[in-house]
C-alpha cells in the first residue's frame, strides 16, 4: 500500500525532509492525488536507469537536486536544479540519473 503524505485540504511539505534515496534503485512517495492529477516524489540512487517507455497521460518533471540525463522522444535533457520538462501522453522516454536525482513527478489526465 502507498501511503499519500497530504491530504486534499490546503497543506504544505518541505520537500527537503522528505527526499531519501535508497542505496540502488528508486523510491517514489505520493506527496497528493485526485481524481485528474498525481503528484509524487521521486528519488533516484546515482546510477539508477529507467528504460524506455511511455504513459497514458500528460507528465511534468520539476527537478529538485542531483544530475541526470531524460531522454524524451529521442532528444537528450539535462535534468538539473530548475529544470521543468512537459512530456504529453504517450511520448516516449526514458531516465539515467548520474547523481542522486530528486523530482517531482505530476501526472494529469490527457485531453
Amino acid at each position: 500500500m502507498t501511503t499519500t503524505l497530504l491530504s486534499l485540504q490546503s497543506s504544505a511539505i518541505q520537500l527537503r525532509d522528505t527526499i531519501e534515496y535508497p542505496a540502488a534503485g528508486v523510491l517514489s512517495k505520493i506527496l497528493v492525488k485526485d481524481n485528474n492529477c498525481q503528484y509524487s516524489l521521486f528519488c533516484l540512487a546515482a546510477g539508477t536507469e529507467i528504460s524506455e517507455h511511455s504513459s497514458a497521460r500528460n507528465a511534468t518533471v520539476n527537478v529538485i537536486e542531483g544530475k541526470g540525463i531524460l531522454t524524451l522522444e529521442g532528444k537528450d535533457i539535462v535534468l538539473e536544479p530548475g529544470v521543468f520538462v512537459f512530456m504529453p501522453d504517450r511520448a516516449l522516454h526514458a531516465l539515467k540519473a548520474e547523481e542522486n536525482l530528486a523530482f517531482i513527478l505530476t501526472l494529469s489526465e490527457a485531453n
